[in-house]
Protein backbone atom coordinates (compact mmCIF):
# COMPACT_ATOMS: atom_id res chain seq x y z
CA UNK A 1 0.00 0.00 0.00
CA UNK A 2 1.32 3.33 -0.96
CA UNK A 3 1.53 6.47 1.18
CA UNK A 4 -1.19 8.00 -0.48
CA UNK A 5 -3.54 5.02 -0.79
CA UNK A 6 -2.87 4.60 3.19
CA UNK A 7 -3.73 8.12 3.75
CA UNK A 8 -6.60 7.94 1.37
CA UNK A 9 -8.07 5.06 3.02
CA UNK A 10 -7.88 5.66 6.62
CA UNK A 11 -9.73 9.28 5.33
CA UNK A 12 -12.43 6.74 4.24
CA UNK A 13 -12.66 4.47 7.53
CA UNK A 14 -12.35 7.27 9.98
CA UNK A 15 -15.26 8.80 8.25
CA UNK A 16 -17.19 5.65 8.18
CA UNK A 17 -16.23 5.04 11.87
CA UNK A 18 -14.80 1.42 11.18
CA UNK A 19 -12.31 0.64 13.64
CA UNK A 20 -8.84 -0.27 12.12
CA UNK A 21 -5.14 -1.26 13.00
CA UNK A 22 -2.52 0.81 11.57
CA UNK A 23 1.48 0.34 11.24
CA UNK A 24 3.54 3.05 9.73
CA UNK A 25 7.16 2.89 9.45
CA UNK A 26 9.88 6.01 10.26
CA UNK A 27 10.42 6.39 6.23
CA UNK A 28 6.94 6.36 5.52
CA UNK A 29 7.36 3.07 3.11
CA UNK A 30 5.62 0.44 3.69
CA UNK A 31 2.31 1.24 5.85
CA UNK A 32 -0.09 -1.24 6.92
CA UNK A 33 -3.85 -0.90 7.09
CA UNK A 34 -6.10 -3.51 8.42
CA UNK A 35 -10.08 -3.55 9.64
CA UNK A 36 -9.69 -4.18 12.91
CA UNK A 37 -12.24 -7.05 12.76
CA UNK A 38 -10.05 -8.74 10.18
CA UNK A 39 -7.21 -8.76 12.18
CA UNK A 40 -5.05 -12.33 12.08
CA UNK A 41 -4.12 -13.08 15.64
CA UNK A 42 -2.09 -15.59 13.72
CA UNK A 43 0.14 -12.72 12.44
CA UNK A 44 -0.28 -9.90 14.32
CA UNK A 45 -0.74 -9.40 17.93
CA UNK A 46 -1.71 -6.38 19.38
CA UNK A 47 -2.33 -4.68 22.72
CA UNK A 48 -2.68 -0.64 23.07
CA UNK A 49 -3.53 0.64 26.86
CA UNK A 50 -5.29 -2.88 27.64
CA UNK A 51 -6.89 -3.42 24.14
CA UNK A 52 -5.90 -6.38 22.53
CA UNK A 53 -6.83 -9.35 20.47
CA UNK A 54 -5.35 -12.19 22.38
CA UNK A 55 -6.62 -13.41 25.90
CA UNK A 56 -3.59 -15.41 26.71
CA UNK A 57 -1.17 -14.21 29.32
CA UNK A 58 1.95 -15.41 30.76
CA UNK A 59 2.92 -18.54 27.71
CA UNK A 60 6.23 -19.54 29.36
CA UNK A 61 7.21 -20.25 32.93
CA UNK A 62 10.51 -19.14 32.46
CA UNK A 63 11.56 -14.96 33.35
CA UNK A 64 12.72 -13.30 30.27
CA UNK A 65 16.59 -13.81 30.26
CA UNK A 66 18.38 -11.25 27.01
CA UNK A 67 21.82 -11.35 27.00
CA UNK A 68 23.23 -8.23 25.42
CA UNK A 69 26.58 -7.50 22.50
CA UNK A 70 26.41 -3.72 22.40
CA UNK A 71 28.04 -2.03 19.44
CA UNK A 72 31.30 -1.10 20.12
CA UNK A 73 31.96 2.12 22.17
CA UNK A 74 34.68 3.26 18.92
CA UNK A 75 31.72 2.08 16.51
CA UNK A 76 29.44 4.63 18.58
CA UNK A 77 31.66 7.34 18.90
CA UNK A 78 31.71 7.71 15.37
CA UNK A 79 28.62 8.54 14.73
CA UNK A 80 28.19 10.74 18.17
CA UNK A 81 31.10 12.67 16.45
CA UNK A 82 29.03 12.68 12.86
CA UNK A 83 25.82 14.16 14.59
CA UNK A 84 27.94 16.75 16.79
CA UNK A 85 29.77 18.01 13.97
CA UNK A 86 26.28 19.08 11.97
CA UNK A 87 24.77 20.11 15.35
CA UNK A 88 27.93 22.84 15.70
CA UNK A 89 27.29 23.92 12.23
CA UNK A 90 23.87 24.94 13.13
CA UNK A 91 22.16 22.12 10.86
CA UNK A 92 20.01 21.04 13.86
CA UNK A 93 19.44 21.78 17.79
CA UNK A 94 18.41 17.98 18.80
CA UNK A 95 19.39 14.85 16.75
CA UNK A 96 18.21 11.67 18.01
CA UNK A 97 20.82 8.94 17.28
CA UNK A 98 19.94 5.37 17.07
CA UNK A 99 21.97 2.24 17.11
CA UNK A 100 21.66 -1.78 17.26
CA UNK A 101 22.57 -4.00 19.90
CA UNK A 102 22.64 -7.80 19.17
CA UNK A 103 21.04 -9.87 21.82
CA UNK A 104 20.70 -13.55 22.70
CA UNK A 105 17.12 -14.24 23.90
CA UNK A 106 16.07 -17.70 25.48
CA UNK A 107 11.96 -17.22 24.18
CA UNK A 108 10.44 -16.41 20.84
CA UNK A 109 9.19 -13.01 20.44
CA UNK A 110 5.61 -14.68 20.86
CA UNK A 111 6.58 -15.70 24.66
CA UNK A 112 8.11 -11.73 25.45
CA UNK A 113 5.00 -10.21 23.97
CA UNK A 114 2.96 -12.24 26.46
CA UNK A 115 5.51 -11.57 29.51
CA UNK A 116 6.45 -7.95 28.52
CA UNK A 117 4.00 -5.08 30.36
CA UNK A 118 3.88 -1.54 28.06
CA UNK A 119 1.40 0.76 27.51
CA UNK A 120 1.81 -0.51 23.40
CA UNK A 121 2.33 -3.68 22.25
CA UNK A 122 2.94 -5.39 18.49
CA UNK A 123 4.01 -8.51 17.39
CA UNK A 124 4.16 -8.09 13.62
CA UNK A 125 4.84 -11.71 11.84
CA UNK A 126 7.79 -12.58 13.84
CA UNK A 127 9.32 -9.51 12.32
CA UNK A 128 9.65 -7.56 15.11
CA UNK A 129 8.42 -7.07 18.59
CA UNK A 130 7.25 -3.38 20.24
CA UNK A 131 6.84 -3.17 23.83
CA UNK A 132 6.68 0.90 23.86
CA UNK A 133 5.66 3.56 26.88
CA UNK A 134 5.40 6.32 25.12
CA UNK A 135 2.43 7.43 23.44
CA UNK A 136 2.49 9.02 20.01
CA UNK A 137 -1.25 10.81 19.82
CA UNK A 138 -4.28 9.69 21.79
CA UNK A 139 -7.63 11.65 20.56
CA UNK A 140 -10.88 11.70 22.08
CA UNK A 141 -14.07 13.66 21.98
CA UNK A 142 -12.26 16.02 19.53
CA UNK A 143 -9.01 16.40 21.53
CA UNK A 144 -5.62 15.71 20.57
CA UNK A 145 -2.92 14.80 22.88
CA UNK A 146 0.80 13.69 22.24
CA UNK A 147 2.78 12.97 24.99
CA UNK A 148 6.86 13.00 23.66
CA UNK A 149 9.06 11.32 26.23
CA UNK A 150 12.56 12.62 26.70
CA UNK A 151 14.91 11.64 29.54
CA UNK A 152 15.98 8.61 31.10
CA UNK A 153 17.81 7.23 34.51
CA UNK A 154 18.25 4.52 36.56
CA UNK A 155 15.82 4.71 38.84
CA UNK A 156 18.36 3.32 41.59
CA UNK A 157 20.60 6.24 41.26
CA UNK A 158 20.52 8.36 44.99
CA UNK A 159 18.05 11.29 43.94
CA UNK A 160 17.68 10.05 40.72
CA UNK A 161 14.12 12.29 40.00
CA UNK A 162 15.56 15.36 40.68
CA UNK A 163 18.56 14.48 38.74
CA UNK A 164 16.98 14.03 36.18
CA UNK A 165 14.76 17.07 36.38
CA UNK A 166 17.62 19.40 37.33
CA UNK A 167 19.82 18.22 34.50
CA UNK A 168 20.46 21.34 32.06
CA UNK A 169 20.74 19.04 29.03
CA UNK A 170 17.90 17.08 29.48
CA UNK A 171 16.22 20.43 30.36
CA UNK A 172 17.07 21.70 27.00
CA UNK A 173 16.33 18.45 25.15
CA UNK A 174 13.29 18.29 26.42
CA UNK A 175 12.10 21.82 25.96
CA UNK A 176 13.33 21.48 21.85
CA UNK A 177 10.97 18.55 21.78
CA UNK A 178 8.14 19.76 23.26
CA UNK A 179 8.73 22.92 21.63
CA UNK A 180 8.20 20.92 18.16
CA UNK A 181 5.34 19.01 18.99
CA UNK A 182 3.62 22.05 19.94
CA UNK A 183 4.17 23.44 16.83
CA UNK A 184 3.26 19.82 14.43
CA UNK A 185 0.17 20.18 16.83
CA UNK A 186 -0.38 23.43 15.44
CA UNK A 187 -0.55 22.67 12.06
CA UNK A 188 -3.66 19.96 12.36
CA UNK A 189 -5.40 22.06 15.47
CA UNK A 190 -6.29 24.70 17.41
CA UNK A 191 -5.67 25.94 20.92
CA UNK A 192 -2.58 24.10 21.31
CA UNK A 193 -1.06 23.87 24.91
CA UNK A 194 1.12 22.35 26.99
CA UNK A 195 -0.88 20.73 29.98
CA UNK A 196 1.65 19.02 31.71
CA UNK A 197 5.44 19.99 31.67
CA UNK A 198 7.96 17.47 32.52
CA UNK A 199 6.24 14.57 34.51
CA UNK A 200 7.95 11.45 35.75
CA UNK A 201 6.63 7.95 35.49
CA UNK A 202 9.08 4.74 36.25
CA UNK A 203 8.92 1.38 34.24
CA UNK A 204 10.35 -1.90 35.80
CA UNK A 205 12.96 -3.70 33.72
CA UNK A 206 14.21 -7.13 34.19
CA UNK A 207 17.28 -5.51 35.06
CA UNK A 208 16.37 -2.55 36.58
CA UNK A 209 13.75 -0.20 37.48
CA UNK A 210 14.17 2.82 35.32
CA UNK A 211 12.47 6.85 35.33
CA UNK A 212 11.55 8.22 32.24
CA UNK A 213 10.32 11.98 31.79
CA UNK A 214 7.50 13.25 29.69
CA UNK A 215 4.94 16.28 28.41
CA UNK A 216 1.70 16.68 27.31
CA UNK A 217 0.67 18.83 24.57
CA UNK A 218 -3.00 19.30 23.97
CA UNK A 219 -5.16 20.87 20.81
CA UNK A 220 -8.94 21.21 19.37
CA UNK A 221 -9.40 19.30 15.96
CA UNK A 222 -11.97 20.49 13.92
CA UNK A 223 -15.78 18.45 13.99
CA UNK A 224 -14.86 16.63 11.09
CA UNK A 225 -11.68 15.21 11.99
CA UNK A 226 -12.58 11.64 11.72
CA UNK A 227 -13.16 12.18 8.19
CA UNK A 228 -9.00 13.45 7.87
CA UNK A 229 -7.63 10.87 10.40
CA UNK A 230 -5.18 9.86 7.47
CA UNK A 231 -4.17 13.69 6.66
CA UNK A 232 -3.58 14.55 10.18
CA UNK A 233 -1.40 11.57 10.85
CA UNK A 234 0.78 12.27 7.79
CA UNK A 235 0.90 15.76 8.74
CA UNK A 236 2.28 14.73 12.32
CA UNK A 237 5.05 11.98 11.00
CA UNK A 238 7.42 11.27 11.36
CA UNK A 239 7.49 11.29 15.56
CA UNK A 240 9.72 14.54 16.60
CA UNK A 241 10.22 12.67 19.62
CA UNK A 242 12.62 9.90 17.66
CA UNK A 243 13.72 12.50 15.00
CA UNK A 244 14.72 15.52 15.72
CA UNK A 245 14.79 19.84 15.43
CA UNK A 246 14.49 21.28 12.99
CA UNK A 247 12.68 18.19 11.24
CA UNK A 248 13.39 17.87 7.48
CA UNK A 249 17.43 19.02 8.16
CA UNK A 250 17.41 16.35 11.24
CA UNK A 251 16.14 13.69 9.07
CA UNK A 252 18.94 14.21 6.49
CA UNK A 253 21.33 13.73 9.53
CA UNK A 254 20.11 10.71 10.43
CA UNK A 255 19.80 9.13 7.14
CA UNK A 256 23.60 9.80 6.61
CA UNK A 257 24.95 9.27 9.98
CA UNK A 258 23.41 5.65 10.63
CA UNK A 259 23.65 4.45 6.81
CA UNK A 260 20.52 2.11 6.90
CA UNK A 261 16.49 2.55 7.04
CA UNK A 262 14.98 2.34 10.40
CA UNK A 263 11.85 0.45 8.74
CA UNK A 264 9.20 0.08 11.54
CA UNK A 265 11.57 0.91 13.92
CA UNK A 266 10.80 4.68 15.68
CA UNK A 267 7.47 4.02 13.28
CA UNK A 268 4.29 4.54 14.60
CA UNK A 269 1.39 1.91 14.95
CA UNK A 270 -2.19 2.35 17.04
CA UNK A 271 -6.02 1.90 16.96
CA UNK A 272 -9.18 3.29 15.84
CA UNK A 273 -12.49 1.61 17.41
CA UNK A 274 -14.95 3.70 15.69
CA UNK A 275 -14.97 6.65 17.92
CA UNK A 276 -10.91 7.61 19.32
CA UNK A 277 -7.51 6.78 18.73
CA UNK A 278 -4.63 5.85 20.43
CA UNK A 279 -1.06 5.27 19.19
CA UNK A 280 2.42 4.55 20.33
CA UNK A 281 5.84 5.18 19.45
CA UNK A 282 7.91 2.04 18.01
CA UNK A 283 10.06 2.24 20.58
CA UNK A 284 11.70 -0.62 23.06
CA UNK A 285 12.18 -2.55 19.91
CA UNK A 286 13.44 -6.24 18.80
CA UNK A 287 13.65 -6.90 14.84
CA UNK A 288 14.36 -10.58 13.72
CA UNK A 289 16.78 -11.13 10.90
CA UNK A 290 17.64 -14.51 9.79
CA UNK A 291 18.20 -16.00 12.96
CA UNK A 292 19.70 -13.30 14.93
CA UNK A 293 18.05 -10.76 16.92
CA UNK A 294 18.63 -7.00 17.39
CA UNK A 295 17.41 -4.42 19.65
CA UNK A 296 17.38 -1.02 18.54
CA UNK A 297 17.38 2.13 20.62
CA UNK A 298 18.78 5.52 20.92
CA UNK A 299 18.61 8.74 22.47
CA UNK A 300 18.67 12.43 21.59
CA UNK A 301 21.84 14.12 21.13
CA UNK A 302 22.62 18.42 21.69
CA UNK A 303 25.91 20.27 22.14
CA UNK A 304 25.65 19.60 25.46
CA UNK A 305 25.68 16.15 25.44
CA UNK A 306 28.68 13.87 26.73
CA UNK A 307 29.28 10.90 24.33
CA UNK A 308 30.08 7.83 26.90
CA UNK A 309 26.99 9.18 29.23
CA UNK A 310 24.67 9.08 25.77
CA UNK A 311 26.57 5.29 24.83
CA UNK A 312 25.65 4.14 28.37
CA UNK A 313 22.18 5.47 27.59
CA UNK A 314 21.24 3.31 24.37
CA UNK A 315 22.43 0.04 26.75
CA UNK A 316 20.20 1.25 29.22
CA UNK A 317 17.04 1.44 26.98
CA UNK A 318 17.97 -2.67 25.68
CA UNK A 319 15.21 -3.99 28.29
CA UNK A 320 12.07 -6.21 28.06
CA UNK A 321 9.72 -4.40 30.56
CA UNK A 322 8.27 -7.17 33.27
CA UNK A 323 5.70 -6.75 35.39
Amino acid sequence: MGLTEFSSAMNRMGEAKTPFLFVIDFELEKPILIPLKTVDAQKILFDVNGVTNTTLHRMSKEDVLMERIPAAWTTYLDKFNSVFKRLEYGDSFLTNLTVKTEVMLNQTLRDIFHQSRAKYKLLLDGQFLVFSPETFIQIRDGKIRSFPMKGTIDASIPDARNKILSNRKELSEHVTIVDLIRNDLSQIAKNVQVEKFRYVEEIKTADKPLLQVSSMISGDLEDNYHAHLGDLLLTLLPAGSVSGAPKPKTLDIIREVEKEKRGYYTGVFGLFDGKDLDSGVMIRFIERQGERYFYRSGGGITTQSEAWMEYQEVIDKVYVPIA
